[in-house]
């Protein structure tokens, strides 16, 4: 089998993912050209240099719809003769972009791919699209469906993290978050988002801010109404879990990540990808995992499919380095943190996307990008990035530096 390297890595800014955001003018087509051509031009993506764009977005509707990934080929400076296919696999969706063209790689399918994904959440609002998870009541109820927050939820109860445990995380990522931004950690990936005149919209994460305990103490919890409304979710998640007296609502927008606008896109290729355009690996593929989980609870997969990863790379959860978690919700890092005994000081050392933003589409590059970056600064060697991932699903990749 084939060796597959990262070659390159950009992103954006994440906008708050809002009316107001910086990055609301721009079309999620746009956002994704821009990202290509970022790649492009650092390394000098001449004709059909790759095999293929593996794009993941979310919600393909709209302006966000009908094979967005050739669209932003059509729209971005690469040669037509790249095709381009959207992919859809809810949060971990630029992940598994990723790992798909990986995997391509290995197996000999091409020597090379552009993989990540977008979501102008602004401008496309989740769930516009639909879907029969929520909406056919034949399968809503077959599955115990409740909503993404119910099931941050019933984390913590389940888990038992209180409300204090939930925001002190949200607390330490914005704090690591501004540290990372201010010690220009991201620099090396981050490009500038510029409007049609090449003016600059948007050069830094937007959403960090401070705060602090009492502050996140104020915040009322966003699923508490949800849950108890009669009948209400919570009585769905009670007939699944009977053991559980009640579920103890601790989320709310402070200790949740945000809806914003953003893209990633990842180099991929072979050895010979590289010595034919005289380019660098700075890392490669070790192994890549999916799993399907229980879909009420639903937020738990980082934790099968970190152990499933592991297992085929034949490595122990001691032997990697650092770890990326997406910040979905606090419960879920607090529980992957709760089953292996990870020490924090290894886990989302820059913040996550309580702090920064979830553009659904694109986090999964975004994690994996900066987990590269801080693998390099540190000097350390091994890697891993997870996310959960709705209807229950997790997705992990473990990346080595070469």
């Amino acid at each position: 089998m084939n060796e597959a390297y990262i070659y390159d890595a950009v992103r954006s800014p994440r906008g708050k993912g809002k009316k107001d955001g910086s990055l609301h003018e721009v079309p999620a087509v746009r956002l994704s050209a821009l990202a290509l051509n970022a790649l492009k031009e650092r390394n000098n993506l001449d004709g059909h240099a790759v095999e293929d764009v593996i794009w993941g977005n979310v919600t393909q509707v709209g302006e966000q719809g009908a094979c967005l990934a050739r669209s932003a080929v059509l729209y971005s400076d690469l040669d037509e003769s790249i095709p381009g296919v959207s992919i859809n696999r809810f949060c971990a969706s630029a992940l598994e972009a990723v790992n798909m063209a990986a995997n391509q790689v290995r197996g000999g399918a091409g020597d090379a791919y552009i993989a990540g994904g977008v979501e102008s959440m602004s401008r496309v609002p989740m769930g516009s699209d639909g879907g029969a998870i929520a909406a056919d009541p034949t399968l809503a109820m077959k599955a115990y469906f409740v909503p993404q927050g119910i099931s941050a939820d019933i984390i913590a109860t389940k888990y038992g993290f209180s409300r204090d445990d939930c925001d002190a995380l949200a607390v330490e990522s914005q704090k690591r978050a501004a540290e990372a931004r201010a010690d220009g950690r991201f620099d090396r990936t981050i490009f500038t988002v510029t409007d049609q005149n090449g003016l600059p919209i948007l050069e830094q994460d937007e959403m960090i801010r401070e705060t602090d305990m009492q502050a996140l103490a104020g915040l009322n919890p966003s699923f508490k109404a949800l849950g108890e409304q009669m009948p209400g979710f919570d009585a769905v998640a009670l007939l699944k879990y009977p053991e559980l007296e009640r579920i103890n609502h601790v989320h709310h927008a402070g200790n949740s990540s945000g809806i914003a606008d953003g893209t990633a896109a990842m180099l991929i290729g072979n050895k010979a990808f590289g010595e034919r355009h005289g380019l660098k690996p700075r890392a490669r593929f070790r192994a890549t995992s999916r799993v399907g989980t229980d879909p009420t609870i639903m937020l738990t997969g980082p934790v099968p499919a970190t152990e499933r990863v592991l297992k085929a790379a034949g490595m122990e959860f001691g032997d990697v380095d650092l770890f990326e978690v997406n910040e979905a919700f606090a419960s879920v890092v607090l529980r992957f943190q709760q089953y292996f005994d990870a020490d924090m000081d290894k886990v989302n050392v820059n913040g996550g996307a309580i702090a920064m933003g979830h553009p659904l589409g694109a986090t999964g590059a975004v994690i994996l990008s900066t987990l590269l970056d801080e693998l390099e600064r540190r000097d350390l060697e091994t890697g891993l990035a997870t996310l959960c991932i709705g209807s229950g699903m997790g997705v992990g990749t473990i990346i080595e530096r070469v």
